[in-house]
């Protein structure tokens, strides 16, 4: 019999390698302690083929070295930041963790092989190396061996100890290419952000006993330049009109909409000829029936990518939060390894042992016994998603269980996805039948879809995906019929949504930028850098602080915010793993020219500051801090922290939320503010909570002669003399309130006069104070902005019928039964028109004065005025709308929203009785009247209108 030989294992976690123990040894093992107490040893016997073994167990915990400069470098202010990129760096044990540097020492002097339990993957293969590493230096005739396994479970354990295999050096060297290039890159760029900006600016992101770190990490800023791209996106948008001619038909055997072959027009007189052409033909002749079979397929076997997508969208569960509840479902045995790129199973692959085991349970149990019944001809080898990494199989069960005591609902959550995920990818696709029917009113065609499902099949356990049924009448070619509702429907573009978490993963995969296993730490910096925040639907938004660096990198002409560079690091990095370069060669190529691309930006600092100063105060004497400021109220929007009253170093004040940047909510104050504090007294008319009233005193040159010095007002939104002055005077931001108030001609002649004599404004006033507050441009006010839009026609439609003629004998009142006041118009397209408006503002009352005998044509609706919220806008507008992609600029590119149908907004819809249908003219008569759109005569069109 063989001499056994002592083996030391080490796995890569404390858990793990308590599992790996107990399964080669069934439990019958001895445990000691080692020099880290968090780190057990185990020993066992067991046989590796015909050689018998005294096994002893150990783990790390995650990577046990660290790659940083020589300690000349390490300081922030030993060298210039260009010199990292060529100054010495080393690999060390951190002080933590010299305990186990101290195990794997004395227990590798005693041993003849050295296997790795470590995760089959890059990194793992580099934490191996680190292992060997230290345990060579006290024993270099150790025999290295390797273990590859999948799964924490028996079979796959085994099968990894009784097929050793060695260790990859070129996955190691990957990784440490990797490592460099993001400590040198990484270190160079975050020192001279922090040493340029840090003390420069107010910044309400640093603490108070601690100095602002502006990190900069070359996944995480292309990380943060898609999520800074979109927002400019949205910016940039202008919704513009269109409109579209929908069709609906109701029978005995079922509905159907019909939508327009056109899709939608902008153009509105078009639109409108073309649908009084269909509402004077309404009969729809159907010239085309078609129908065939179609198929949803399921989903290809699950990778790490669609899972952190597929939890965020089902779940609204972050990635970082996914890939911690999968690690520890993987250390207990539940599923498989979490962290592949593989989304197809190898051909030799026991596809049917876990769809057994889950035959037990009470949820999808009979849908598994049926899978693996042939009569029911139910199964289907899953797809091939097209992805293979070598290393692990597809995320997938691997034990059952109906719910462990321990399991939290995110547990419960990602177990139950994993399997309904792996039932649906063995299963065949749902299968219906289509109809498709296409109609012909007055040459313009219109298209209706049906679908019946035949066969549900994986649609059945997968209840994540929808296939939505919907029946249409059965229509033959050559039928006619009448429209039962035939309207002309306007709508709004739409800019595009911010991203969410899949989004955001799913551009980081296609791009390349990071890899499945560390997505979601680049996620986690941005929000624990204050570079971007996320809501609860996950959706993402930059900080002040994230887009001003990228736009100051942009201003630069560097497109370090984009994902090209970085993709073409991770490329080479798999050239590394995959033997075609060295890591050499790739730390030569990307370092010289990273470090070109910081000489340069270094050269061009002006534009990071002058970026910087679009969106925060200059400090004045250094790395002031912002004081805490007097508490106002609770903050309304994240009810959580306090609003707080704050005097800028400008001089101007705000009230803010002290929970920022997690939660964005200010009040903008009044520009001409000399003094403000809180006082003992609160508002009985806003809330929630208590809200604390503030005493203000005011510069009386830079307020109008009929408002007086001093003022005790509420913040909440009841305080019309506050809002006067925020309209008048505009407020202590750079940018506009986006809010519209109306006062009366005194203060309009006022305004004037002190143009007339100071063509800044008011005295001596920033020109944010000037700022317009409908389009947040300066040389002009709201009431004579060129963009102001003219009051919706349909408003004036719904009160015309009440309002009283504006004779001086009848009053107008609103909808708070109070006396309204009588206002003048001063908008370009509306100049010299009267109103009425509710005197106190409490509500929304709006009405054209009505002149008696006046024909004059209603305006129609406009575009409303996308107006900037809390910051300054115009800096990125300009750059947001240079990257707007095709058409956002102009309000095209963005998805349209629901249509508002004009029937029912502006009073489009009439009623005209052709065999019981409802076809409507644009006026809001019925067809048969033959009323012109135009002027409103009967008798012709308007195409055919003498006037």
């Amino acid at each position: 019999m063989a001499r056994p030989v002592r083996v030391l294992n080490v796995a890569e976690k404390p858990s793990v390698a308590k599992s790996v123990a107990g399964i080669l040894s069934h439990n019958n093992l001895r445990v000691r302690n080692g020099r880290s107490p968090y780190n057990k040893i185990f020993e066992f016997s067991y046989s590796i083929g015909a050689q018998p073994c005294d096994m002893l167990m150990t783990s790390v915990t995650g990577h046990l070295m660290e790659l940083d400069f020589e300690d000349q470098y390490r300081k922030w202010h030993s060298c210039d930041p260009a010199d990292l990129y060529h100054a010495p760096v080393r690999k060390r044990v951190p002080p933590e963790k010299t305990g186990l540097l101290q195990t794997l020492e004395e227990e590798a002097r005693r041993c003849q092989w050295l296997v790795l339990w470590l995760d089959c993957d890059r990194e793992g293969e580099n934490i191996a190396y680190e292992v060997v590493d230290v345990c060579h230096t006290t024993n270099p005739r150790l025999n290295i061996w390797r273990a590859h396994f999948s799964a924490l479970i028996e079979r796959d354990i085994h099968h990894a100890a009784q097929h050793l295999g060695r260790p990859n050096k070129m996955y190691a060297d990957a990784v440490d290419a990797r490592q460099e290039i993001d400590l040198r890159i990484g270190a160079s760029f975050t020192r001279f952000q922090t040493m340029l900006l840090a003390d420069s600016f107010v910044t309400p992101f640093g603490e108070e006993d601690k100095k602002l770190v502006i990190s900069y990490g070359p996944c995480q800023f292309p990380t943060l330049g898609f999520v800074v791209e979109r927002y400019w996106q949205v910016q940039a948008h202008v919704p513009e009109d269109f409109w579209t001619i929908n069709c609906h038909y109701s029978s005995e055997e079922g509905n159907a909409n019909f939508s327009w072959a056109r899709g939608r027009l902008f153009d509105y007189i078009a639109a409108v000829v073309i649908y009084e052409m269909c509402a004077e033909e309404p009969t729809a002749t159907v010239c085309q029936v078609t129908g065939k079979e179609c198929r949803k397929f399921p989903p290809n076997p699950l990778n790490t990518v669609e899972l952190q997508k597929r939890a965020s969208r089902y779940f609204r569960m972050g990635s970082e939060q996914t890939m911690k509840v999968a690690e520890e479902l993987y250390q207990a045995g539940f599923i498989s390894y979490p962290r592949t790129e593989t989304d197809k199973f190898s051909e030799n692959h026991d596809l049917q042992s876990p769809v057994n085991e889950q035959t037990r349970h009470p949820l999808w149990g009979q849908y598994a016994q049926r899978l693996l019944d042939p009569q029911q001809n139910l199964w289907r080898n899953p797809g091939n998603g097209g992805h293979d990494d070598k290393a692990h199989p597809p995320i997938h069960p691997t034990r059952f269980s109906e719910g462990e005591a321990n399991w939290t609902n995110d547990h419960k959550k990602i177990y139950e996805l994993v399997v309904r995920h792996y039932l649906a990818c063995v299963s065949q696709p749902a299968i219906g039948y289509g109809t498709t029917a296409t109609v012909d009113i007055a040459g313009e065609k219109f298209t209706a879809n049906g679908l019946m499902i035949t066969a549900k099949n994986y649609l059945e356990v997968y209840c994540y995906d929808s296939w939505g049924a919907s029946t249409i009448p059965n229509f033959e070619v050559g039928q006619q019929f009448v429209p039962t509702r035939l309207t002309l429907d306007v709508s709004k573009t739409q800019p595009p949504t911010l991203l969410t978490e899949a989004d955001l993963i799913n551009l980081m995969d296609k791009a390349g930028i990071g890899t499945d296993a560390t997505m979601h730490d680049h996620i986690k910096k941005l929000l624990d850098r204050c570079y971007a925040t996320k809501d609860a639907n996950t959706r993402f938004c930059p900080t002040t602080l994230g887009e001003a660096l990228v736009m100051g990198y942009d201003t630069m002409g560097h497109e370090l915010w984009k994902p090209d560079l970085r993709a073409l690091m991770e490329s080479d990095m798999k050239a590394v793993s995959d033997g075609r370069k060295t890591k050499a060669q790739v730390l030569e190529a990307a370092l010289h020219g990273m470090k070109e691309c910081f000489n340069d930006a270094r050269a061009q600092k002006d534009k990071l500051m002058e970026a910087m100063g679009v969106f925060f105060e200059r400090s004045q004497g250094g790395g002031e801090q912002r004081p805490a400021g007097e508490r106002v109220r609770l903050c309304p929007t994240c009810q959580q922290s306090h609003m707080v009253l704050r005097k800028k170093p400008d001089g101007k004040f705000m009230v803010g939320c002290a929970g920022y940047p997690n939660c964005r909510n200010v009040v903008w104050l009044p520009g001409p503010i000399l003094e403000a504090a809180v006082t003992n007294l609160h508002c009985d008319s806003c809330g929630p909570g208590q809200v604390m009233k503030i005493h203000f005193k005011f510069r009386r040159a830079e307020i109008p002669p009929n408002f007086s010095t001093e003022h005790t007002g509420c913040v909440g939104g009841c305080d019309q003399v506050l809002q006067e002055l925020i309209e008048i005077c505009g407020t202590g931001t750079r940018s506009t309130t986006g809010m519209l108030f109306l006062f009366d001609t005194t203060i309009v002649e006022w305004r004037t006069q002190q143009q007339s004599l100071n063509g800044n404004g008011f005295g001596n006033a920033g020109a944010h104070q000037r700022s317009c507050t409908n389009c947040g441009q300066v040389g002009h006010y709201n009431s004579n902005c060129p963009q102001q839009g003219q009051p919706r026609a349909q408003t004036q439609r719904r009160n015309t019928a009440s309002a009283p003629p504006a004779s001086g004998v009848e009053e107008v009142h609103c909808e708070c039964q109070e006396v309204c006041v009588l206002l003048t118009a001063n908008t370009e397209a509306n100049r010299g028109r009267r109103f009425h408006r509710c005197r106190s503002r409490t509500c929304d009352f709006f009405q054209w004065e009505v002149v008696t005998g006046s024909n004059v044509p209603l305006p129609p609706d406009p575009a409303p005025v996308q107006r900037s919220q809390g910051r300054d806008r115009g800096a990125r507008g300009r750059r947001g709308a240079s990257r707007a992609s095709g058409r956002g600029s102009s309000g095209r590119a963005g998805s349209s929203s629901s249509g508002s149908s004009r029937s029912n907004s502006s009073g489009w819809r009439g009623q005209s009785d052709f065999g019981g249908s409802n076809v409507v003219s644009p006026t809001g008569e019925a067809v048969r009247s033959g009323n012109c759109f135009k002027c409103g005569q009967p008798g012709h069109w308007s195409n055919a209108c003498p006037s």
